[in-house]
């Protein structure tokens, strides 16, 4: 458990320094500065005191406990000091200073002893390479980080590697006057892991939302688990970096040149029901209200405002985000023409005019809390000079404190002038943003969590018909890697339940026409060798061939086209009609496959209209996953086409999930194109990497 990190009676700062500009000094300032409540022991052999404090020659020496040791010295004299904390019975060890595995192999040789001292005396170290925590619970006060952003208490919880991105993130809350709960940023986490915090901050009772950035999973696996158990209980908001990455450029497969380099970490996030933010302003705008507010009910929004435009700004970025702006209720249309002045406009958004009051607020405020057409509130709010704005501010904040649905305000003002306002406010718990999107986009990021906490996550399927020991049988004879052979690839799916056209495989021209007589025309000959991947670019596919003439002609065209010492034909019946499809996975280290469907044939390359989901896919995500391509009405037929069977084809996406789940060996795999017809779907063409 980590409790006694974060909440640490006693801490000791090894290489506690006199000089004012070095971290051993910073930490001790910052306890101080901060109010810790618990007890400081300043290690320096070589000073009595430091900042007005008893310093000790060794942790040994101290006369009490000691939770956290700081360690702010050379990387070669980290494992001896470990020992003594080790001896001390010190739990938790943040090492701040550097020199370790980032630095290369003597450091990380270093790193090893340290960690071997650590596990050997049961001690947690966080860091190496790091900032530290802040607890700022009152009873705690623990400033146990070198930084400078002194935060007051609130709900708000941040975990990083990034020391300097969580430092923004953090210092973007206290430029809003918003405080927060626990802060930690852990560095090269060679110990205690992010997926850890962020169990600890799931139960931690006073965090009520959690901020986490990443520049990449350590460990998948772990962060996915430990996500899931987090947003079980409150919201995840994260952030990725370094999106603009170019995806694998040798890719055997569509699939893999399609998927990006990060997209595995957007599919954990989407799958563990984190909210992905790729702006750092609009992840610190929502956490501020997901720390103050309510999850509101559902995506229908009433507005209220002073002023007209802002509120139509606000309108169309809470449309474009799934909102809706319901009508007032009958009951609340007469309850507010009544009550505000005869010139406001009485609909939604209600218009008080720059010269509405409190009280006016307070009518509109109460009455679409009542009213059910709501969910949520959004409230603009100009401070003209001419009305009493701290008493509209004591209005908006007296509703809030209520916390019935969740509001957030779209504060217009100068605030060096209407400081007093403004603080109203925020004393009152409202989140306030200064633009209209901002507070628009605020509220969205609300409602896509309730869309997240209401969505069925469905069911893996267990297919009964799959022949996964027949499946088994032709991987383990197909070798450890390379391309699988086209009749190896044809059978692999049909033992998955995979709907293929009848097929042979045939050694020369005339084994192809032999082939093609016993299928039926018309037929497709393709070109099956080692080197051929994409086999139209190479001249190796040759469709409707209606008699054996043509076939013949069309393999000693390949043949003569494609050198190739194992050159053969596979012959296959010809399925004329309908639209053209494309699924795949690509094998991702540390999470299993992820598996792709949309367009396909050559839309694949010109309109790259695909959607990604991670293994296993349940039955509600692959439903999605057909329904969530930019072209998905072209499925349910339009300008007199036949709909497609979309329930065949979230089967087969299903089924392709739980071969490259049993089989993980399965490197790269692509479908293209899968023919969806009015019933079923037939997967034409197939490769498979191993």
């Amino acid at each position: 458990m980590l409790e006694s990190l974060f909440n640490p009676k006693g801490v000791a700062v090894i290489g506690a320094s006199g000089k004012e500009l070095h971290i051993g000094n910073r930490v001790i300032k910052n306890l101080l500065d901060f109010g810790y409540t618990g007890n400081i022991y300043p290690i320096n052999p070589k000073a009595d005191e430091i900042r007005g404090i008893k310093a000790y020659k060794s942790i040994l020496d101290t006369p009490g406990q000691v939770d956290v040791a700081h360690m702010v010295i050379p990387a070669k004299f980290v494992p001896m000091a470990v020992e003594d904390c080790g001896k001390k019975g010190v739990k938790h060890i943040i090492i701040n200073s550097g020199g370790f595995s980032e630095t290369g192999p003597e450091g990380a040789e270093i790193e090893k002893a340290f960690l071997e001292k650590a596990r050997q005396y049961g001690i947690r170290i966080f860091g190496p390479n790091c900032q530290g925590i802040i607890n700022t619970d009152p009873a705690v006060k623990a400033y146990c980080n070198f930084t400078f952003t002194f935060p007051e208490p609130g709900h708000i919880s941040i975990v990083a590697l990034s020391g300097g991105v969580a430092e923004v993130i953090h210092q973007g809350f206290s430029a809003m006057d918003v405080g927060t709960r626990i802060y930690a940023s852990n560095g090269n986490a060679c110990d205690i892991s992010i997926p850890e915090v962020i169990r600890y901050l799931a139960n931690d009772d006073g965090t009520r939302v959690i901020v986490t950035y990443v520049e990449g999973l350590k460990d998948p696996l772990e962060f996915l688990a430990a996500a899931r158990e987090a947003t079980a209980k409150k919201p995840v908001l994260a952030m990725k970096a370094g999106r603009t990455m170019e995806g694998a450029k040798a890719a055997a497969s569509h699939t893999g040149g399609l998927a990006k380099e990060d997209l595995a970490t957007d599919l954990i996030f989407k799958k563990t029901g984190i909210l992905n933010f790729r702006d750092e302003g609009h992840l610190i705008n929502a956490a501020v209200a997901f720390g103050s507010q309510p999850v509101p009910g559902g995506n229908r929004v009433g507005i209220i405002t002073n002023t007209g435009g802002p509120a139509v700004i606000a309108t169309d970025v809470l449309v474009d985000a799934g909102l809706t702006l319901p009508p007032l209720s009958e009951k609340t249309r007469s309850l507010l023409t009544e009550k505000l002045y005869p010139e406001a406009s009485v609909s939604n958004p209600v218009d008080v005019l720059a010269t509405g009051t409190a009280e006016h607020y307070l009518a509109c405020l109460e009455a679409m809390m009542a009213d059910d057409s709501f969910d949520c509130i959004l409230v603009h709010f100009v401070t003209p000079f001419f009305v009493d704005t701290e008493s509209i501010a004591m209005a908006i904040a007296q509703v809030n404190q209520k916390q019935i649905k969740p509001m957030v305000c779209n504060l217009m003002t100068d605030r060096r002038q209407w400081a007093e306002t403004e603080a109203i406010l925020k004393a009152g718990g409202v989140p306030c943003f200064a633009l209209p999107s901002d507070a628009a986009r605020t509220l969205g990021a609300l409602v896509r969590y309730r869309r997240m906490l209401d969505r069925d996550p469905g069911r893996v399927r267990a297919f009964g018909d799959v022949d996964t020991d027949g499946a088994r049988a032709i991987l383990d004879g197909a070798g450890e890697g390379g391309m699988l052979a086209a009749d190896r690839v044809y059978e692999l799916l049909e033992a998955y339940g995979i709907d293929v056209p009848d097929w042979r495989l045939a050694d020369d021209a005339d084994a192809a026409v032999a082939a093609a007589d016993e299928i039926g025309y018309p037929v497709v000959v393709k070109a099956d060798a080692s080197e051929v991947i994409h086999k139209s670019d190479m001249g190796g596919v040759a469709v409707n061939l209606a008699d054996a003439a043509a076939v013949k002609k069309a393999a000693a065209a390949m043949q003569k086209r494609i050198d190739a010492a194992d050159l053969r034909f596979f012959v296959q019946q010809y399925v004329p009609g309908g639209r053209e499809m494309i699924l795949g996975a690509k094998s991702e280290p540390g999470v299993g496959h992820l598996i792709m469907f949309g367009l396909g044939g050559i839309f694949v390359e010109v309109l790259k209209d695909v959607v990604f989901s991670l293994t296993p896919v349940s039955d509600t995500e692959a439903r999605e996953m057909v329904d969530g391509i930019r072209g998905s009405a072209l499925l349910e037929g339009v300008r007199g086409e036949k709909p497609v069977d979309k329930t065949a084809l979230a089967d087969l996406i299903q089924r392709l999930s739980r071969l490259v789940t049993d089989f993980p060996q399965i490197k790269e795999l692509d479908l293209n194109p899968v023919m969806a017809f009015e019933k079923g779907a037939v997967a034409v063409d197939a490769r498979i990497a191993l």
